[in-house]
């Protein structure tokens, strides 16, 4: 099965476009993985609000890192 010229450019821009997220995200410091942007860049593409997107993931962020002192404290 031969794809086609116009869904290979399709698929060339879609990596480039995405290359291009995953160094803005790097360079915010954001500290999303590959995995977590594509996730997000998916739900955003579904309707996800981006702005309560990035406060949900600051939150959890948060969590994480107070149970890990947490954790970090009881283990002192």
């Amino acid at each position: 099965m031969k794809m086609s010229n116009t869904k290979l450019t399709q698929i060339k821009e879609a990596k480039e476009t995405f290359q291009a997220l995953m160094e803005l995200s790097r360079l915010l410091g954001t500290g999303l993985d590959i995995e977590t942007l594509s996730i997000c860049v998916r739900l955003c593409e579904a309707g996800v609000n981006p702005e309560i997107l990035a406060t949900v993931i600051r939150e959890l962020k948060k969590e994480a890192k107070s149970k890990s002192d947490e954790n970090t404290s009881t283990s002192a």
